[in-house]
């Protein structure tokens, strides 16, 4: 019988809401409950890449998507077959320079696949990028294959800020080799650690 003492626990109890105590005649929040119900909507979002090395369009993704959720992953892929320039303990120090003041980030190193890792460590949403409309149709394939793989995880998609869609990893490093300036694309203990890897 809903709303009586022998309702299921968590539903109806005593006629009253459960989850919602008396006090001088008026329904007053149970604080318990309030506190397991704001643990229960708190969202993890996971925003994955190589991040070789991570740029100032990466950071700025984070600070809006820092916004949205409780807490960001930077989420590190080894990607061992991309080759990457520095290695996965190397992109990770630097992700945390760079992203050391936003609140409510940390960032982690992975490997396998990004459903299973998202699974892992509780994460509901992966951020990803859009910088031209060119991304697009890749990054909808991978939404598409993911939502497959694991229904439960959703995909939201973010734009950088203006001045920053222009600005990739691999472009950051290709100017980098050829002894361009890159350092107002890149934190400047990215641009440090570039300049020591090449030279």
């Amino acid at each position: 019988m809903v709303g009586t003492a022998t309702s299921s626990p968590g539903v109806l109890r005593a006629g009253r809401p459960a989850g919602l105590s008396w006090r001088g005649g008026r329904k007053a929040p149970d604080r318990g409950f309030s506190a397991k119900r704001k643990a229960l909507m708190e969202i993890t979002a996971i925003y994955p890449g190589t991040f070789d090395p991570i740029t100032n369009g990466h950071v700025d993704l984070v600070m809006r998507a820092a916004r949205m959720f409780d807490e960001v992953v930077i989420a590190i892929a080894a990607s061992p077959g991309k080759e990457p320039l520095f290695g996965l303990d190397e992109r990770i120090a630097l992700a945390e320079t760079a992203t050391a003041d936003i609140v409510g980030t940390r960032v982690t190193g992975f490997e396998g696949l990004l459903v299973d890792y998202a699974r892992q460590i509780g994460a509901r949403i992966i951020v990803r990028g859009l910088r031209a409309v060119s991304d697009f149709e890749y990054e909808f394939q991978l939404a598409s294959m993911n939502r497959r793989l694991d229904s439960s995880v959703e995909t939201v998609f973010l734009t950088p800020a203006e001045n920053h869609t222009f600005i990739s990893a691999s472009l950051v490093k290709e100017i980098a080799k050829l002894n361009g300036d890159v350092s107002e694309f890149v934190h400047p203990g990215v641009y440090a650690a570039l300049r020591r890897k090449l030279g």
